[in-house]
């Protein structure tokens, strides 16, 4: 059994508990529609279960670990024990009137990602940016919202943000196309801001912002933004996440993370070194402010 991590976001711990469930079914040799009668349910149910992509009633899993052979000691407690964390709430919880369920996946596994690396053709990631830079690229892509909800969706763009700051949080390695950067967001004086404070972001040890620059032309990645997360737990596999206009792709079989990841190696190995993005940051605020 391996026990949750400290800080892990309930979506991490709920894939890693469905993952443990599995291991030990298939341990035993029980199938899946053995599983989902057993619990008043369906093999459909266990497979979502087994895949973290439903809470977790607590009868449901005591029953399951009796019917694997799991019925005391430490092995059991860890698993209960990891129920109870799977099942807390995050703290994005309250904001879950502003968050669609398919983003609401995604902020629950960046809580819990040791490593994230990512490629953003429009924006400054939002991780990276300022608030006002933030409230600009919110407000003007939220039409008919008012103002009240407009801060709120700031706040949670700037509470995502503070994972950069612990002492556990993940190493975040962005590679933006300069085109985001010369994208007149907000006006001269917060382009101006979030410019410098890339520049400041650049000093803290876990971040590595690189600059894909107009003078490459064609690149691998022309298909648009992703992110690829890992996970400190062997048991949780990488993710890929690609945003879409109202929904989002999350991939994590192998061969299509390894083929974003490929994508990735390449973009860092023709993007500006971080030694270069600090001259193309100081040189772009020294063209156009």
């Amino acid at each position: 059994m391996t026990p949750f991590q400290p800080g892990s976001g309930p979506t991490a711990l709920r894939i890693l508990l469905g993952s443990q469930l599995r291991r030990l079914r298939e341990g035993k040799g029980i199938s899946r529609e053995e599983a989902g009668h057993l619990i008043r349910g369906s093999e459909s149910k266990i497979s979502r279960m087994e895949l973290g992509r439903v809470g977790f009633k607590e009868r449901d899993v005591s029953d399951l670990l009796a019917f694997y052979g799991v019925e005391e000691g430490e092995a059991r407690s860890v698993v209960m024990d990891l129920l109870q964390r799977a099942n807390e709430p995050g703290w994005w919880h309250r904001f879950n009137d502003l968050l669609p369920s398919w983003f609401q996946a995604y902020v629950g596994l960046e809580e819990a990602a040791s490593r994230i690396r990512t490629y953003e053709v429009q924006f400054v990631p939002g991780l990276l940016q300022t608030k006002e830079y933030a409230r600009a690229v919110i407000t003007a892509g939220s039409a008919g919202v008012g103002p009240a909800e407009i801060s709120r969706r700031v706040d949670l763009r700037m509470e995502r943000q503070r994972i950069l700051d612990r002492a556990d949080g993940p190493v975040f390695w962005a590679v933006i196309d300069e085109a985001a950067l010369r994208r007149p967001i907000g006006g001269a004086e917060v382009m101006r801001g979030q410019l410098e404070h890339l520049l400041e972001l650049m000093r803290q040890p876990n971040i590595t912002i690189q600059v894909m620059p107009f003078s490459y032309g064609g690149h691998s990645a022309e298909g648009g933004a992703f992110s690829i997360l890992r996970f400190e737990d062997h048991e949780l596999p990488d993710v890929v996440y690609v945003e879409q206009l109202a929904s989002a792709l999350y991939l994590d079989k192998r061969e299509e993370v390894d083929r974003y990841s490929e994508v990735m190696e390449r973009l860092c190995a023709v993007s500006t070194t971080p030694e270069a993005t600090v001259d193309i940051l100081q040189k772009i605020i020294t063209e156009r402010f």
